[in-house]
């Protein structure tokens, strides 16, 4: 059963503690890696020097107020709601070109589902960045090290490589990702308990594909849409998030990402997605790198 993880800091030495030696193969729902747009303009070779970096930056997890605040050490915006903000101003702000420098590769819509939210925005029920800050901050910060017991995909390797004995090996992972890569079709909306339960024979047949064996106590709750409350579409994109790990690590979709080296050394990508992202004829930033899709305009990161 989906359970509340305790303390961030300790959380994944308990992972490690409850796995007694064996590897860990985790996956969040949140961003892992910065856009290549904001990338270039740092001096460090890649990701795992840039989170080495911002250990001794102040101010990089303080949310800015205003567009006067927004620095390269200060990133993340809005603090709250003001009339007239807009992703492109928070991107000009940090001299990253239009809306669409705010987003890496992976967070812009494909074929297959719509667009993610980009990293440093920090408003609205379509954001990620605040759960980038607490799982940066208050997880990964404290226990990663170069050359550790965490590792962090792709940037070290092929997530089954990473997979070793005393190791948690984390990776980035999407809902709604998740759903497609299941072959699941969810009717209406994850917000909705009676939405979620009318998905549990197809998470349960999907369990029996991946030879997973729930305890009674998640079926049960499966069954029941995981709740009432407003947790339940939390503990639903819980289990997505284990099931598409598990696809992974068995074999069913691939656990390294497209031949484009940003995705390995700054930007990240989401665990098993295949599809490449859908950009406009004018966004050359990605386009130059998995080429446009004829015929097909995606709004993305406005």
């Amino acid at each position: 059963m989906p359970r509340l993880v305790g303390d961030p800091a300790a959380f994944l030495d308990l992972l490690r503690a409850e796995a007694e030696g064996a590897p860990v193969a985790l996956g969040v729902d949140l961003p892992i890696g910065v856009p290549r747009t904001y990338a270039a303009l740092r001096p460090e070779p890649g990701f795992l020097g840039f989170l080495d970096t911002i250990r001794a930056w102040p101010d990089f997890f303080r949310v800015c107020e205003t567009l006067t605040d927004i620095r390269h050490d200060r990133p993340f915006y809005p603090a709250r709601g003001i009339k007239g903000m807009t992703r492109a101003s928070h991107a000009a702000a940090l001299g990253l070109g239009g809306a669409s420098g705010l987003c890496r590769a992976c967070d812009r819509a494909t074929l297959e589902r719509p667009a993610g939210a980009p990293l440093f925005w920090t408003l609205g029920a379509n954001q990620s960045g605040k759960a980038a800050i607490a799982a940066w901050r208050d997880m990964l910060l404290p226990a990663f090290a170069p050359g550790g017991a965490v590792r962090l995909w792709p940037f070290e390797g092929p997530f089954r490589a990473l997979l070793a004995h005393g190791t948690v090996a984390v990776a980035e992972t999407y809902p709604a990702e998740a759903l497609r890569h299941l072959g699941i079709k969810l009717r209406g909306s994850k917000r909705r308990q009676s939405d979620r339960a009318l998905a549990s024979e197809a998470l349960l047949a999907a369990m029996i594909r991946l030879h997973v064996v729930p305890e009674p106590a998640l079926i049960d709750a499966l069954v029941d849409g995981l709740g009432r409350d407003p947790a339940g579409e939390d503990r639903f994109d819980c289990l997505l998030g284990v099931l598409c790990v598990i696809n992974v690590v068995e074999g069913h979709r691939p656990d390294d990402t497209p031949d484009d080296p940003w995705l390995t050394t700054w930007e990240g990508w989401v665990l098993g997605q295949t599809a490449l992202p859908v950009v406009r004829a004018v966004d050359d930033a990605v386009g130059k790198e998995f080429g446009r899709t004829e015929g097909v305009v995606a709004r993305v990161c406005d």
